[in-house]
């Protein structure tokens, strides 16, 4: 039986969240919340680097209503537990998650909803990566590739379309989704969008992790 309550959904707005969020949306699900971490300065968000504006306008192409939690990744958890918790207060049951096949990401997802007493949806989950990707494509969105890992990408993949080409591009390690975090993707267009979004790539920058965090190199594309 579908729940009667909303639900919330945790989206860096990549494609993997938007397909996710096209899977619950097809089952019924109510998504009215869209939760996007951003970093202690509140002007990107946390993983992906994108502007707050930009995830402002895709919320407003959706329908959604925008929650931005700010957080350094020491204090990530309990932010994202207190917002939760918010949401609970508010009336939602459950919040949508975009994760394939991850456990520890599910186990994660899991243990802080359970602190703010709702569900974990996640409608990707154990499916074939490579199908999935291929049927973002099918079913119509539109990304660019905003950040690649220096380990599995060189630079000249940041800033592409996400489109049949890039997947057939990418070296064989490298999974389709970048469900390894080898690439993440920002959706300007797609079959839930009321209008596209008008959005390009400004420059791409490069970036060095600190140590405490890996000290991985990636490059991220500006969008504007």
């Amino acid at each position: 039986m579908l729940p009667t309550s909303p639900y919330a959904w945790s989206t860096s707005g990549g494609k993997d969240s938007l397909l996710a969020l096209w899977y619950a949306k097809q089952q019924g699900y109510r998504i009215t919340t869209m939760i996007t971490m951003f970093d202690e300065t509140g002007s990107r968000s946390r993983s992906h680097g994108i502007g707050k504006s930009l995830m402002q306008d895709q919320a407003l192409a959706l329908g959604m209503e925008l929650v931005t939690p700010h957080a350094s990744w020491q204090t990530y958890e309990t932010e994202f537990v207190t917002t939760l918790k918010a949401l609970a207060a508010s009336g939602h049951q459950g919040v949508l998650f975009g994760d394939i096949d991850l456990l520890p990401h599910r186990e994660w997802e899991e243990k802080v909803c359970a602190q703010a007493n709702l569900v974990a949806y996640l409608p990707l989950w154990q499916r074939d990566r490579k199908q999935l990707a291929l049927e973002a494509l099918r079913l119509g969105f539109k990304a660019i590739v905003v950040c690649v890992d220096h380990k599995h990408l060189s630079s000249e993949y940041c800033g592409r379309q996400f489109d049949r080409e890039f997947v057939d591009s990418l070296p064989a390690s490298v999974d389709a989704c970048g469900e390894n975090g080898e690439f993440h993707t920002f959706v300007y267009d797609g079959p839930l969008f009321s209008t596209a979004l008008d959005v390009c790539v400004v420059n791409i920058e490069d970036y060095q992790a600190p140590t405490e965090f890996g000290g991985g190199r990636f490059s991220f594309a500006r969008l504007a």
